[in-house]
């Protein structure tokens, strides 16, 4: 059974990071979602990889993908993405310097947030290795987009 903390928690980084799509612009959610979708995918793969070999830990009781993992892939992971994308790509540099940003904020910094609020900590892994887990993926996301627009799949802006 999750905690009130916890289930406040989820709804929290599901709702709030999807309420600032609304500023995105349509032209960029059409260009980007599919990119952002993909990804998503990927990292809902890589989470459920991470919680078979106990990464990290949540401190409720009984374990559970969907209520633990799930919500920060469904919540900031792609909203995050598309800001990202609408605000570097074309740009590589900043899109870098963007990525480790977030990713190190959310690796070195929110992760012992996280654990002071008794909600996830890191167990199998060092902040570093986490950051690591959670930056390579953004050169995917890039490189897909990338692909997408050459492509001709999305329409370019």
């Amino acid at each position: 059974m999750a905690t009130k903390r916890h289930v406040l928690y989820n709804l929290v980084i599901i709702i709030l990071p999807w309420l600032t799509v609304l500023f995105v612009g349509k032209r960029n959610i059409k260009r980007y979602s599919l990119a952002c979708v993909i990804i998503v995918v990927f990292e809902i793969i890589n989470h459920l990889y991470g919680h078979q070999k106990k990464w990290w830990k949540f401190f409720d009781k009984r374990k559970s993908f969907i209520r633990d993992e799930l919500p920060f892939d469904i919540g900031p992971y792609m909203p995050l993405s598309l800001w990202i994308l609408k605000f570097s790509y074309g740009n590589l540099k900043r899109y870098v310097l963007l990525n480790v940003i977030a990713n190190g904020l959310f690796s070195f910094v929110v992760v012992n947030l996280l654990k002071k609020f008794k909600i996830f900590s890191l167990d199998r892994m060092n902040h570093f290795q986490f950051f690591v887990y959670f930056h390579y993926k953004a050169y995917i996301l890039y490189g897909l987009q990338y692909l997408l627009e050459k492509g001709n799949i999305v329409e370019r802006s």
